[in-house]
């Protein structure tokens, strides 16, 4: 099975990324993770820790003369802002530890961040034991494990892009067609918008709260093309992909709404205005020739890809960190005060954009390997290439189907294999 999982916290030395089940054989340079990390560090409204980081991946193992081998991948992002925080993060016991704690210590959480509830959780005294995880600085790790699963997609013709619809109250105009290299058209964008008009108005809201002291979020919109019918499937709820699909995008910090398609719009339209009506469409393998008039569904009907272009929109509510804090309660004394203040940014929306891009595509990835599998990247290409041999042959062929031991099938039997 394809996964992943993360460690380090966001002042600590480096964080490290660990990516298991690729198959051997997989084309892989630095230098394409690295283009997605660098594209999460940009956007109008991020903070002063962009300007220190430039990350960059040192892998580890699972690579060797620039191909997978089909063990483990693991890759290391040093965070260059740790010499000014080893007296605070240093893991070895110090001297001040039992006079009262470290400099830096959090005792007095921030409303609506993780402080509070991992504090009492975890039975802390110093929520920095909570924050420096729950930081999305964890998330560049996140993004190295999404550039090699977009590299996997790739090599299928599965392009993955995002971009900004929505910032602090600000819409922005969608076309009705979208680019076909959509990164490439946004990724110029301070707010990876294609919207130049609403991007004036949103960077100007954003300078107004960053005097304020104040923060914002917005809604970017994750856009698939080049899948097949049938990844995901129906009869378990946990292989549901718009379920997984979900879950993943939740996780991402300060998300919180994920729609796939129209949505909650859906639940408001009458049936006619909803369900997408289908023509035949020859030549349309990877649909099983078949083309949506609309694609009102965002590419997922009963849990399975349609063929359509996966459409996915995730909604980020402001930042936690205010530099004209809430009011929250001390915890050791449990008076009211005002919480911390950490260095942070008015506004992650557009890097949120690159970040759900990254959990998406792993998504995708996954289930990619559970339908085809393939211990070598050859094995996989055969087996997508088999399977979609056999997708053209079902609707508007003028061929019989047939059975696996080669015999024809009659019509109707042939409808129901």
């Amino acid at each position: 099975m394809l996964r992943f999982t993360t460690a380090g916290e966001s002042h600590g030395p480096a964080l490290v990324s660990i990516v298991e089940g690729l198959p051997a054989g997989l084309p892989l340079a630095a230098e394409q993770v690295n283009a997605e990390l660098a594209r999460r560090q940009q956007g109008y409204g991020r903070g002063r820790r962009m300007q220190i980081e430039r990350d960059e991946i040192e892998f580890l193992s699972g690579v060797r003369a620039g191909e997978t081998l089909g063990g483990p991948v693991a890759m290391l992002v040093r965070n260059r802002d740790w010499k000014n925080w080893v007296e605070i993060m240093d893991p070895a016991p110090r001297p001040e530890d039992a006079d009262g704690g470290r400099k830096r210590v959090v005792t007095r959480p921030r409303p609506g961040h993780a402080d509070l509830a991992g504090l009492l959780k975890y039975d802390r005294d110093d929520a920095r034991d909570i924050l420096e995880r729950a930081s999305a600085r964890e998330t560049t790790a996140r993004v190295a494990a999404g550039a090699i699963a977009r590299r996997l997609l790739a090599e299928f013709g599965v392009r993955v892009g995002s971009h900004l619809v929505h910032l602090g109250g600000i819409d922005a105009q969608v076309p009705e067609s979208l680019p076909e290299d959509l990164n490439a058209a946004v990724d110029a964008s301070p707010l990876r918008t294609l919207d130049d008009d609403a991007a004036v108005r949103m960077m100007a809201l954003i300078d107004e709260s960053k005097r304020a002291g104040n923060t914002l979020g917005g809604i970017c919109e994750v856009v698939v093309t080049g899948l097949p019918v049938g990844l995901g499937s129906h009869v378990s709820w946990d292989r549901k992909l718009d379920g997984r699909i979900a879950a993943a995008l939740m996780s991402i910090p300060a998300v919180k709404g994920v729609e796939i398609g129209l949505g909650f719009e859906a639940a408001r339209r009458s049936g006619a205005q909803v369900h997408d009506e289908l023509d035949a469409a020859p030549g349309r393998t990877h649909a099983g020739n078949v083309q949506r008039r609309t694609n009102r569904a965002g590419g997922l009907e009963g849990g399975i890809t349609t063929g359509e272009p996966l459409v996915v929109r995730v909604a980020m509510k402001p930042i936690a960190t205010l530099m004209r804090p809430l009011g929250t309660v001390d915890i050791p004394s449990g008076d009211a005060a005002v919480a911390v203040a950490e260095r942070s940014d008015v506004t992650a929306v557009p890097a949120m954009g690159v970040i759900a891009e990254a959990m998406l595509a792993f998504v995708l990835a996954q289930a990619w390997m559970e339908k085809f599998g393939g211990d070598s990247l050859g094995e996989t290409r055969r087996n997508v290439d088999g399977y979609l041999s056999r997708v053209a042959m079902r609707v508007g062929s003028g061929r019989l189907a047939q059975r696996p031991d080669g015999r024809d099938l009659a019509p109707d039997d042939a409808r129901r294999d």
